[in-house]
């Protein structure tokens, strides 16, 4: 089975797969949540077009790219719950 983008394709416009995962679970997340508050159906999953992004030079500086995601992101972390003092 061949894997389309290639990896090589994919680390020539991030060097770091670490930062690579990131971007794309970052931007897959974006796709999915824009596509279901605009009620549309996906013709692809998200991490593959986040991937096909990725592979096309769409984020052209991944780490102002991860900023960038970051900073609209919502905040989902629970507040922390005080244990009972009993």
């Amino acid at each position: 089975m061949m894997l389309y983008p290639a990896m090589g394709e994919l680390s020539a416009q991030i060097h770091n797969r670490y930062m690579l995962v990131n971007v794309v679970a970052r931007r897959a997340r974006q796709i999915a949540e824009a596509y279901e508050n605009a009620h549309q159906i996906l013709e692809e999953k998200p991490v593959t077009m986040a991937i096909h992004e990725v592979a096309d030079g769409l984020l052209e500086d991944p780490e102002q790219a991860l900023e960038a995601l970051e900073e609209t992101e919502p905040d989902t972390d629970p507040e922390p719950v005080e244990p009972n003092a009993e």
